[in-house]
C-alpha cells in the first residue's frame, strides 16, 4: 500500500503542475489575442501587425523553425521591443527575444521571422516563467 502512495503521490503533483501550465498557456494565449484583435491591422513592428507577428515561427538563418511566438512585447513608449517566444523542443520554455536583428520572411502566404541567433544562443536565453491564473 505504500508503495502505490508513493508512486501516487508524485503523479498527481506532476498532473497537478501540467494543469497549472496548461491554463498559464491558455491565458496567455486569450490575452494576446486580445491585444492583437486591439491592435487591428497597423504595423506593430517589422511592418507586420501584432497579429501577423503572433502568427510568426521564429526561425534560423536556414529557415529551421527555432520556436513560435506566444505574445507581442511593448517598451515604456508603447513600442514593440520583444517577443516571448516558445522555443521548439522538449517542455514549454519561453524566452524573450529582442525584436532588432529579426526579419521577416515570407513562404507564399506564412511570414516567419528570421534570427541569426543558435538554438544554443536561444536555449541560453533567460527563461519567462508563465504565471499561474
Amino acid at each position: 500500500m505504500r508503495a502505490l502512495i508513493f508512486i501516487a503521490a508524485p503523479l498527481c503533483l506532476l498532473a497537478a503542475c501540467s494543469d497549472k501550465n496548461e491554463a498559464a498557456e491558455e491565458r496567455l494565449e486569450k490575452a494576446s489575442e486580445t491585444s492583437a484583435t486591439v491592435a487591428g491591422p497597423v504595423p506593430a513592428a517589422l511592418g507586420l501587425s501584432e497579429a501577423q507577428l503572433l502568427d510568426a515561427d521564429l526561425v534560423d538563418i536556414n529557415g529551421k523553425e527555432l520556436g513560435e511566438v506566444a505574445q507581442v512585447l511593448r517598451d515604456s513608449d508603447q513600442k514593440v521591443d520583444r517577443l516571448l517566444v516558445e522555443l521548439e523542443g522538449p517542455g514549454d520554455r519561453y524566452v524573450h527575444v529582442p525584436i532588432l536583428g529579426l526579419k521577416p520572411v515570407v513562404k507564399g502566404s506564412d511570414t516567419d521571422l528570421q534570427t541569426t541567433m543558435t538554438k544554443e544562443r536561444l536555449v541560453a536565453l533567460p527563461e519567462v516563467k508563465l504565471t499561474a491564473p
